[in-house]
């Protein structure tokens, strides 16, 4: 049986470095894209034959485009994208600039489109894939300070139910991945308490066993599945909930 290539966005750090380490611990290839490999650079040694590292920016179309026809023409082939890749800047509304939140969509939404552009003829000719989009329940609940990071999830949500529609007569699978709360270098400014956040290492490795689902909602865990459906069913509640903990937290250690 032919091994499964999957390239991830945003390898290098956080949810997408364990993600990456684990499924090659399973037996994949892996193609990891990050602006930086510093992190990374051990498994050429430990996986030669299974994985690639492409040095890549995901708001710049041709380097995508030619990142992924390399990996193409040495793999012939792409059966799973994760885009992962994220930007997220932390500040109250009235000190955010216009480019800020152009920024955050450049990776963060265009980035995805630059990387679903570039592997769907692939897909398309095989009539299988799986193209899994990394969301988060702020863009459901929203929260205070990312306003900007928060609007570009919103979009995602409603970019990937319409692609799901869209790509499913080619035989192609679109899917939202929902991590919980994770305790990441990009969610330490939230000012949620630590205690309350996943430990990356376990959400990648819990992410990596599903890397082949087909559920319209991919989450690591029940429980997180369980917060998720609450999200939805009451997501002003649960905003409200969020900053006000994030809130007692900057009190507690202020």
């Amino acid at each position: 049986m032919r091994t499964p290539v999957v390239v991830i966005t945003g390898a290098n750090n956080g949810i997408g470095f364990y993600m990456t380490r684990s499924l090659l611990q399973d037996g994949h290839r892996v193609a990891g894209f990050d602006l930086s490999g510093e992190n990374l650079s051990a498994l050429s040694d430990t996986y030669p034959d299974r994985w690639r590292f492409y040095c890549c920016d995901v708001t710049d179309a041709v380097q995508v485009r030619a990142s992924v026809e390399s990996l193409v023409h040495e793999w012939s082939t792409i059966d799973i994208l994760v885009n992962n890749a994220c930007l997220a800047i932390f500040a109250p509304f009235e000190q955010r600039t216009l480019d800020d939140t152009r920024r955050e969509f450049e990776v963060n939404f265009f980035g995805y489109l630059h990387m679903i552009q570039a592997v769907l003829p692939y897909m398309k000719a095989q009539r299988k894939g799986i193209i899994h989009n990394v969301s988060s329940s702020v863009g459901i609940t929203g929260f205070p300070g990312v306003s900007g990071y928060a609007s570009t999830k919103g979009a995602i949500e409603a970019l990937t139910r319409t692609l799901a529609l869209e790509f499913e007569p080619h035989g192609l699978k679109v899917n939202l991945v929902h991590p919980p709360l994770t305790n990441t270098k990009s969610a330490a400014p939230l000012g949620v308490p630590a205690q309350a956040m996943e430990d990356p290492a376990n959400v990648g490795r819990k992410l990596a066993r599903k890397i082949q689902s087909t559920a319209s909602i991919v989450t690591p865990d029940f429980r997180t599945a369980v917060a998720l459906f609450v999200c939805r069913h009451f997501p002003e509640v649960m905003g409200r909930l969020m900053a006000k903990m994030a809130q007692r937290a900057k009190q507690h250690s202020g």
